[in-house]
């Protein structure tokens, strides 16, 4: 496939995060890009206004007419088998590739950075990309999430000379990268529905490890079952460690040890101790990359995160409300105990999302005694994606096994009334579904409630 011949380029599933990222790339290039998605969103209303012509019901008469020879269709697997219009696509024997293999040939094009872990992906993968932006080392990034200091999730330059890409694990999607430098963050038990057991999902990790490019580097996180890489850590020795971390009004302050030397008080512009890890991760890319310590030092300070990752929407002195991706009980942990390490002795209430019944399921223990470190929990029912229901399988099982008094399972639309008369110190809404369409509106009765107070 010769992407530089392409005319069209037609998404189904366009409004997913790694799929509007290569909408983008692709209509910056110039091609007419169309697309499908189940459902309207605020990225597909973005998309709409970039100039880029989608529709929401799965009907063949409204795919565009495409010339097979210069048209690709790109699918993501969460499609179901039965999607009309790709098996109309596929019979009339138009080119059809997965997000992944189209990714795997855009980043072919240049040397790659693919950052790979079940957590800690996409902040990493941003971080290095600000990074070498701030820095302007010519690159391209592919990041699974919305960066804040763009408010994009694609970030392009002529004659670029790397490409940073997040290597998703679902599906082995990142097995049809061959990075030039890989990371891996974590390899904590996840998509057991996939990979049936967590030997099989670190056999797959140990597989794209194998395919860094002759000459190339792994960096990983100390402790993983990986040989011959360089390391990163805090709180422990590794190659590159964090040595000394510090908060100074809400701000994470860092000394970074590392083979050449150290940084001192480096500022983070994010919170959280698993975001110190990601900068670690992040820093160590970009030193192996020959950036200076200053564009580092001043990237990191002045990086302002992902949406939807430890994302605040209201911080006031009487009132603190924070969203978070967090769906795996490691993530989970991470994000509510950072929260209790930013303000100790804070009420914390906690409203989460589970996704998946699968996962709720394998990991219904584990999801327990991590949200057992709230004060208080709210649990919405279980975002099914692409699942069918597990019998027995719910947010009312989970809720049975978290050990504490002060708990709930509530509607979407009882969650947004409960907040009016709640009384909050710190709220953390939880979970990779469609919680965040909940945020705007808990924000407003937030917002106004505050606004109403003497």
């Amino acid at each position: 496939m010769q992407l530089d011949q392409l005319h069209t380029v037609y998404f189904i599933g366009i409004g997913g995060i790694g799929m509007s990222a290569l909408a983008r790339y692709f209509n910056v290039r110039g091609c007419h890009v169309y697309g499908y998605d189940k459902t309207p969103t605020a990225l597909t209303a973005k998309l709409q206004e970039e100039g880029i012509n989608i529709h929401f019901n799965d009907d063949v008469n409204e795919v565009p007419e495409m010339t097979i020879e210069k048209a690709l269709v790109v699918y993501t697997p969460a499609i179901p088998n039965d999607h009309a219009e790709l098996n109309d696509l596929l019979e009339r024997g138009f080119k059809v590739m997965k997000r992944s293999e189209v990714l795997g040939l855009i980043s072919a094009q240049t040397d790659t950075v693919a950052v790979a872990g079940t957590h800690g992906k996409t902040t990493t993968s941003t971080m290095i990309a600000h990074i070498l932006e701030h820095a302007a080392y010519k690159h391209n990034a592919f990041l699974g999430g919305i960066a804040t200091n763009y408010e994009t999730n694609v970030l392009l330059s002529e004659n670029a000379q790397t490409t940073v890409v997040e290597a998703d694990e679902y599906d082995r999607s990142f097995l049809t990268l061959y990075p030039k430098i890989a990371v891996v963050t974590s390899m904590d038990a996840d998509h057991l529905d996939i990979y049936g057991n967590e030997g099989h999902l670190e056999e797959s990790f140990r597989l794209f490890v194998s395919q860094i490019k002759p000459g190339g580097k792994l960096i990983h996180k100390k402790g993983l079952s990986l040989e011959n890489g360089i390391t990163y850590a805090i709180k422990e020795e590794a190659d590159y460690y964090a040595s000394s971390i510090t908060i100074e009004g809400g701000t994470y302050m860092v000394d970074v040890v590392m083979p050449q030397g150290m940084i001192k008080n480096m500022a983070l512009g994010l919170a959280g101790w698993h975001n110190v890890e990601n900068a670690v991760a992040a820093l160590a890319v970009a030193r192996e990359l020959g950036i200076g310590l200053d564009d580092i030092k001043s990237a990191l300070g002045n990086f302002r995160g992902v949406k939807r990752r430890f994302e605040y929407h209201v911080k006031t002195e009487e009132l603190i409300y924070i969203d978070d991706y967090a769906h795996h009980p490691e993530e989970l942990r991470a994000s509510i105990g950072s929260v209790r390490e930013l303000y100790p002795g804070k009420k914390i209430t906690g409203v989460f999302q589970p996704h998946l019944y699968s996962r709720t399921k394998d990991f219904a223990s584990e999801f327990a005694a991590s949200l057992e470190a709230l004060d208080e929990l709210i649990l919405l029912e279980i975002y099914p994606a692409r699942e069918e229901p597990i019998p027995g399988v719910s947010s009312s099982m989970l809720l049975h096994q978290v050990n504490l008094k002060n708990k709930w399972v509530f509607t979407k639309k009882e969650l947004v009334e409960a907040m009016k008369d709640r009384e909050l110190e710190v709220l953390l809404t939880l979970g990779a579904g469609d919680i965040d369409q909940l945020v705007e509106p808990i924000k407003e009765v937030l917002l106004n409630k505050l606004a109403a107070q003497p």
